[in-house]
């Protein structure tokens, strides 16, 4: 889950995004642990997330197609990733016009 990756919640602005990923590029950069190649994985991955979040479009593709295991989450975490789609389920979030 990029957002896990990048330590931000699911509705997080692009600010809280580029803080994380700062933050975390800082602490996981390879040249601060040398020849270890699971650090240089880890900075791979920080990488791969935030240039999929900071993208307006490629979040958006994210946020609907990524691969999620649903098991993994706690209620609360389910509950404030999957909110937008629990609404429309539940036909909330959806305008109706009437013709």
């Amino acid at each position: 889950d990029y957002y896990k990756i990048l330590e931000v919640d699911y509705d997080a602005t692009d600010e809280n995004i580029r803080l994380s990923y700062r933050k975390l590029a800082l602490k996981w950069h390879p040249d601060k642990h040398k020849g270890d190649s699971a650090v240089t994985a880890k900075f791979q991955e920080i990488n791969e997330a935030y240039n999929v979040l900071i993208d307006p479009d490629k979040r958006f593709e994210y946020d609907l197609t990524g691969i999620y295991e649903i098991d993994k989450y706690t209620l609360r975490e389910y509950l404030a990733r999957f909110k937008g789609m629990i609404l429309t389920c539940n036909g909330l979030g959806i305008s109706h016009t009437s013709t």
